[in-house]
């Protein structure tokens, strides 16, 4: 299942987007559009916080509407924030309370380097998901993340460490694309967590060696494409062009999308059995978030996030 990766960087969008507008008017454009034509084609998208934070005050309200435009839009993508956040304490509940309130995050990527506290604190928030890095795409992750502690790489100790501590319905791991021939043995010890694998297209990874590696009975996989996805085109017709390269990676897609059949689960394309099995509800003032896991005849189980003004009884 495909997420597009929003590093939105103002360099490289088209110049058609640039006349008349503003920095920040630019990219939230450039934003709407790519989300508008990709969404059919993934599950989920994933801004990088840091092409944001990098502008600003500016940057951090582009984010924010950003986030509202997909909630707006498209109810029924996953938003992850990529903030690569690792702090302890009350920094740690601070970073959970702003990504995961304030800007309405449905998962952020984390660093464990400083052990279990910088994570537990994002545990604590209902039908929300912590994303630890175990071993990246690039070149230099080898500096630490294969170091052999107890006889095992690093990566498979924080894993397990990690697994301890939460369940597969909070913990999902980032495992890198161009370390597909990893991804068989680190399912032997984590059967059942969701990855994100980003690293696909622009970084050399092959989302065919990924799900042949890494997927499960379930699915498994929300592989990530941000560059090869956003700047396929730098011509008037960047949007279709994003939009083609993203049906293109959605390897596990069907023709017609999951999200909506399960959105809609009295539709008779849909058998009795395959209708969603649980509903859990997590009530914030007037916004009630609804997870839905179902599993469809394909075999993955998909949990969809959205928000409606809805009453929830218990």
């Amino acid at each position: 299942m495909l997420c597009v990766g929003l590093d939105t960087d103002f360099a490289k969008i088209p110049e058609c987007l640039k006349a008349g507008r503003t920095v920040g008017e630019a990219v939230l454009e450039f934003n709407k559009r790519i989300i508008d034509a990709t969404a059919p084609h993934c599950v989920a998208f994933k801004p990088n916080l840091a092409f944001y934070e990098c502008l600003g005050v500016d940057g951090m309200a582009i984010l924010d509407k950003t986030v509202d435009y997909i909630r707006s839009n498209h109810s029924e993508q996953f938003i992850i924030a990529d903030a690569k956040r690792g702090d302890i304490g009350n920094t740690a509940r601070m970073y959970a309370k702003s990504l995961f309130e304030t800007f309405d995050f449905d998962a952020v990527t984390l660093s464990p380097y400083m052990g279990s506290e910088t994570v537990t604190p994002f545990l604590e928030y209902p039908g929300r998901y912590a994303i630890v890095v175990a071993l990246s795409s690039n070149p230099s992750s080898v500096d630490f993340q294969t170091a052999e502690k107890g006889g095992k790489p690093l990566y498979q100790v924080v894993m397990e460490r990690m697994m301890e501590i939460s369940t597969p319905e909070n913990m999902m791991f980032v495992v890198g694309a161009t370390k597909a021939d990893k991804l068989k043995e680190i399912r032997c010890f984590c059967p059942d967590n969701f990855f994100l694998v980003p690293g696909v297209g622009a970084q050399g990874g092959s989302a065919e060696e990924v799900i042949a590696n890494g997927a499960n009975s379930k699915g498994g996989l929300l592989i990530n494409s941000s560059r090869g996805v956003l700047y396929a085109s730098s011509a008037e017709d960047f949007a279709e062009a994003a939009a083609a390269v993203a049906a293109r990676t959605a390897t596990l897609e069907p023709p017609e999308s999951f999200l909506e059949k399960v959105k809609s689960p009295s539709a008779s394309a849909i058998p009795a059995e395959s209708r969603p099995r649980s509903l859990i509800c997590a009530s914030a003032g007037e916004k009630t978030r609804l997870i839905v896991t179902a599993e469809l005849p394909c075999g993955v189980v998909i949990g969809i996030m959205w928000r409606k003004n809805v009453s929830y009884r218990p």
